[in-house]
């Protein structure tokens, strides 16, 4: 496994396994499972239901010892709904209990609406209280992103060290890839595989630069994030296929591989924050407005 470091000294596995629209029947084997092939990072969030059966996963290889507690790096980001200081105060607390863990490797606030700075406030008091050891943001685009280094500068936070969005070669994100390193971030991919769109599976480059290496589309496409030094989660319930997914680090990529992967860039991301009728879409999910 590969580890990048943040900016407050802290090692972060590279590859890890996110468990968003994992059932939670099926959570803690699925983690478990990732455990067992060697994934060490694992990312949940408040709104994917699922922390409860997260922190079983982790429990229970910890107390078969496949690992130490120590060993692992816990994601999970607070909701939208539950933003503001006295919300994500609440909302920590709850995440610490419902994952049964002493403290979480990375918090994240998860969309970048509402009162975000409250949320970041409550994040900062839990981090010196111990309960949250690194701070992040996710979904927030360079505007926004930009804005907020600054808020957080002025009122002397400590800075978040990732910001976590969608990125896959379909959706490359260029102006964010530019920015977020400007500023000492690590930048964080989520749905590193497109979430299959766009028949990514049986695009003919990726299949070809696969042959090449004797290795399938999904590892191409996370070699090809690894290479730009991008940290990832990806998803699967399948045993075999997390094996497949994180044996990775035997091979490179060439250069002309990766601008070929480049050139596959549609900049049409699935969720696009800055588009005021998916904002408009999320405010009716998340209250029924």
């Amino acid at each position: 496994m590969q580890y990048k470091e943040l900016n407050n000294g802290i090692k972060m596995p590279q590859l890890g396994l996110g468990v968003f629209q994992i059932p939670q029947n099926e959570t803690k084997e699925t983690v478990i499972n990732a455990i067992k092939a060697g994934y060490r990072a694992i990312d949940t969030a408040r709104a994917y239901g699922n922390e409860k059966e997260t922190g079983e996963g982790i429990n229970e290889a910890i107390s078969n010892g496949l690992v130490k507690r120590e060993d692992l790096f816990l994601t999970t980001k607070v909701i939208f709904n539950e933003y503001g200081y006295e919300a994500t105060k609440n909302a920590i607390e709850d995440s610490l209990n419902q994952l049964n863990q002493d403290y979480i490797d990375l918090y994240l606030i998860h969309q970048p609406y509402g009162d975000i700075y409250g949320s970041y406030k409550a994040l900062v008091e839990a981090k010196n209280e111990g309960k949250i050891k690194s701070l992040g943001i996710s979904n927030f685009y360079p505007a926004k992103f930009v804005e907020f280094m600054r808020e957080v500068k002025l009122r002397n936070w400590p800075k978040p060290v990732i910001n976590q969005i969608e990125y896959n070669p379909l959706t490359q994100q260029k102006v964010a890839s530019d920015f977020i390193p400007k500023f000492d971030v690590q930048m964080e991919a989520w749905a590193p595989l497109a979430q299959g769109r766009n028949n990514i599976f049986k695009n003919e480059l990726l299949s070809n630069i696969g042959k090449n290496h004797n290795k399938s589309v999904a590892q191409v496409i996370l070699r090809w994030i690894m290479q730009n030094d991008i940290v990832t989660v990806v998803k699967s319930t399948n045993p075999k296929r997390l094996e497949e997914n994180i044996d990775i680090f035997d091979f490179e990529l060439t250069n002309k591989e990766m601008e070929q992967i480049n050139s596959l860039d549609t900049n049409k991301p699935s969720m696009d924050h800055q588009n005021p009728e998916f904002t408009d879409d999320f405010y009716d999910m998340i209250y029924g407005l």
